[in-house]
């Protein structure tokens, strides 16, 4: 049985679900355990790592925005091997880094930064915004990639050999992923993932870059109603699949195996 761990710094859209999508009916014959820093990911928190490493797991997957940061560079230096990095845009920082230290990445450009101002951000919005995000990654194809690329090494570790992904996740590489028939579904789609990547450099110049409070609440505001319309046009895209019975579903065999079907009553094969 593979042993997969997953650390959990800070948090991103894609964080909620990433340690399910091996296993969405709890049946595979596999074993995954997850530690998490919660909302923090200073230095302070990354001691979270050492608990998982007691495990043993056989591959380890790391998620955290901005991965080129103290705390999850930290990290890095004690993390079990082979380990996958998961985050974010401004993670495109550390991949020279990344590579050179033997690490696997998936940088979710459409994973955006939250619009983190306390006159804004309360913890309604924090997860309204989440939960847009992940509507996003998910009907768009992010969720899939990276499910697909973590069974991709654990197949190859039940082999022997491993190659770990190295993908810097655009609205084109994710979209490709989904399996989309309908050319206006996949359209949109394309247009919700690319405004979802636009929410964050909005986020960004918002939580960073501005400092008269009713300009950078207004921006912050204004970006977290663009990923609302984000997640409605993903959401228009599968409305369109299902209109025409053809979402594409891959549930996982037993075995680990990925099963194939589109048609709402056929059988997975």
């Amino acid at each position: 049985m593979v042993k997969i761990g997953f650390v959990k710094l800070g948090n991103l859209g894609i964080s909620q679900v990433v340690d399910l999508l091996l296993d969405e009916r709890a049946d595979r014959d596999v074993s995954i355990r997850t530690v998490s820093a919660g909302a923090k990911m200073g230095l302070d928190e990354m001691g979270c790592v050492e608990w998982l490493r007691t495990w043993k797991p056989d591959l380890t997957v790391m998620i955290s925005p901005n991965a080129s940061l103290p705390g999850p560079a930290k990290a890095r230096e004690s993390v079990d091997r082979p380990c996958i990095i998961i985050s974010d845009a401004p993670a495109k920082n550390a991949v020279n880094t990344l590579k050179k230290d033997g690490f696997g990445y998936i940088i979710l450009l459409g994973d955006p930064l939250i619009g983190a101002r306390r006159e804004f951000l309360d913890p309604t919005e924090m997860a309204l915004f989440n939960s847009d995000v992940l509507r996003v990654l998910t009907i768009c194809g992010a969720v899939r990639l990276v499910q697909e690329e973590l069974d991709a090494v654990i197949g190859q570790m039940q082999q022997g050999k491993v190659r770990l992904p190295q993908i810097i996740a655009d609205a084109s590489v994710v979209v490709e992923r989904a399996g989309f028939s309908n050319p206006y579904a996949k359209a949109k789609a394309l247009a919700a993932y690319q405004m979802a990547e636009k929410v964050a450099e909005i986020n960004a110049r918002a939580c960073f870059v501005l400092k008269e409070a009713r300009e950078y609440i207004t921006t912050a505001a204004s970006a977290h109603e663009m990923m609302r319309a984000a997640a409605l046009l993903a959401d228009e895209a599968r409305e369109i699949e299902k209109a025409n019975d053809k979402v594409s579903r891959g549930p996982h065999a037993s075995s680990g195996q990925i099963l194939n079907k589109r048609g709402l009553l056929e059988k997975p094969r």
